[in-house]
C-alpha cells in the first residue's frame, strides 16, 4: 500500500513559537523551514509513500518544498491545524477517493524513511491508526485507509483524543524518528541525538543550546 501524506505547516513567521526560548526569534523561522524540508525529504524517500501534499500559505515554504517534490496547496480554511489537515485530505480524496491518507507533523527533522515505512505498513492493517509523539501526549502520525475519513484531532492531549475516536495506537518500538517532533529546546536536543537531516543540522549549527 502506498500512502499520500498530508503535512500542515503554519506561516514560518508564526511557526514553532515555543522554540524561541532556545533559538531566539531570528533563527526560529529558519529552523521551522528546515524541519519541514527534512521531514518532506524523508517522507518522499519512503517506499510506502506515493506523494506528499503540504498545506501552507507561506510563500518561501511553498517554493522550497515544491523544489523537493511535494505538492503544496493553500490553507484555504485558515481554521488551524485540524481544519488544514481535513482540507488537504479532502483534496486528495476528491482526486482519488480510495487513496489511503495519513497526516504527518512537519516538525520531524530526524525522520527516517525506513521507520516511517514500518509505521505505515503497520497502519495498513487498520481503518484508522496513529503514532503518539515522544512525550506520549500528542500525535505525530494519523492514518486512514481507503474508505475511512481521517478525522484529525491534533493538539494538546491528542493521543487520548485519537484513542477515544477509535484509532488504533501503533507499536512504538523501532520508530523513534517518527515520534520525535520538535517544539522546545529539549525536543531539538533529542532530535539532534537521533540524527537530523542536513537542513536542520545546518540551521542548528547556528545556535548554541545549553546542556
Amino acid at each position: 500500500m502506498q500512502w499520500t501524506l498530508v503535512i500542515p505547516l503554519k506561516p514560518l513567521a508564526r511557526a514553532k513559537s515555543r522554540l524561541a526560548a532556545a533559538s531566539g526569534e531570528g533563527l526560529r523561522p529558519g529552523l521551522a523551514l528546515a524541519f519541514a524540508q527534512d521531514t518532506v525529504a524523508a517522507a518522499l524517500a519512503c517506499p510506502a509513500v506515493r506523494d506528499v501534499a503540504v498545506v501552507t500559505d507561506d510563500a518561501l515554504a511553498r517554493r522550497e518544498l515544491v523544489a523537493l517534490g511535494a505538492r503544496v496547496v493553500p490553507d484555504t480554511p485558515g481554521g488551524g491545524l485540524n481544519a488544514a489537515l481535513a482540507h488537504g485530505a479532502g483534496l486528495v480524496r476528491a482526486e482519488r477517493p480510495e487513496a489511503p491518507v495519513a497526516a504527518l507533523n512537519a516538525d520531524l527533522p530526524a525522520l527516517r524513511a525506513p521507520e516511517l515505512a514500518r509505521a505505515l505498513d503497520e497502519a495498513a492493517a487498520f481503518p484508522r491508526a496513529f503514532m503518539p509523539d515522544a512525550a506520549g501526549i500528542g500525535t505525530t502520525l494519523l492514518c486512514a485507509g481507503a474508505g475511512t475519513q481521517l478525522r484529525p484531532a491534533f493538539g494538546t492531549a491528542s493521543r487520548a483524543r485519537h484513542t477515544a475516536s477509535g484509532a488504533v495506537e501503533l507499536p512504538l518500538a523501532g520508530v523513534d524518528s517518527v515520534r520525535q517532533d520538535v517544539d522546545t529546546g529539549d525536543d531539538l536536543r533529542a532530535a539532534l541525538a537521533l540524527g537530523v537531516g542536513p537542513r536542520t543540522a545546518a540551521a542548528a549549527a547556528r545556535l548554541l543550546i545549553a546542556d
